[in-house]
């Protein structure tokens, strides 16, 4: 009965993640996230006709010069924030100093200040669309703080 017991308890530890796979799941989904954003941003940059899902949803169709320049700057900085997620998860190795949990902390507050800023906004793509996005980027954000590098407490 014992040796059964202790394959019955090893088959579940197996199936059960342990804290470095959570992290790095937690990491691959903000990164993901964080990717989809800067795809946009360089979307944006680039002319695409989105207008009325950012910057207020003001600008119908392409956004003026000096908003693309600023979504070039923002797709920069989420790509710098995927990175970053990657690297406090351990899914990235070569970027150990981008580790910190403060990084990430930043990273939940702000993407959590985006999401009160859209669900203000007057435009509806960022009203339902970009607000619960980013509430739930700052959420995965903020469970990858909590936790140490590679997932350990």
């Amino acid at each position: 009965m014992t040796t059964m017991h202790r394959s019955t308890t090893s088959a579940a530890s197996r199936h059960a993640p342990g804290r470095a796979s959570r992290s790095r799941g937690v990491a691959g989904a903000a990164a993901g996230g964080f990717l989809v954003v800067t795809s946009f941003q360089v979307a944006l940059a680039v002319g695409a006709p989105f207008g009325r899902a950012a910057f207020g949803g003001a600008h119908a169709g392409t956004l003026p010069e000096e908003f693309r320049v600023v979504s070039a700057v923002a797709a920069g900085f989420w790509a710098l924030a995927a990175l970053h997620v990657l690297s406090r998860g351990g899914v990235l190795r070569r970027f150990r100093r981008l580790a910190s949990p403060r990084i990430t902390w930043v990273l939940a507050g702000l993407t959590a200040a985006g999401a009160l800023m859209n669900a203000a906004s007057s435009s509806p793509w960022e009203r339902f669309g970009w607000a619960p996005y980013t509430l739930g980027l700052s959420i995965l954000c903020a469970l990858l703080a909590r936790t140490g590098r590679d997932g350990q407490s």
